[in-house]
């Protein structure tokens, strides 16, 4: 089991993420996104989570410690892993 906070810490610094869920919905469309990640409290969470092609987990946690794992310093209700760098946050 992996520290997903630690993954996505990584993932945002070495990576390219992106926040948001206008920036989701269009990685997901192109096929870009490797991996939707969603706060537990997420409005649009079964947008995402309808089985798509893109695999998509759930944080154990708020979007505001969504935002606060990936450094920053506001709240991120949904984010897309469009390269995972020196993560391992794929095998989540």
């Amino acid at each position: 089991m992996i520290d997903i906070a630690r993954a996505l810490k990584s993932a945002s610094v070495t990576g390219k993420v992106l926040f948001g869920r206008a920036e989701t919905r269009k990685s997901v469309a192109s096929g870009e996104a490797k991996l939707v990640v969603l706060s537990s409290n997420c409005p649009s969470k079964d947008e995402f989570m309808s089985g798509g092609s893109t695999k998509a987990i759930e944080f154990p946690g708020t979007n505001v410690e969504l935002g606060a794992a990936c450094g920053k310093p506001y709240a991120i209700s949904v984010l897309a892993v469009v390269a995972p760098g020196d993560s391992n946050i794929l095998s989540a």
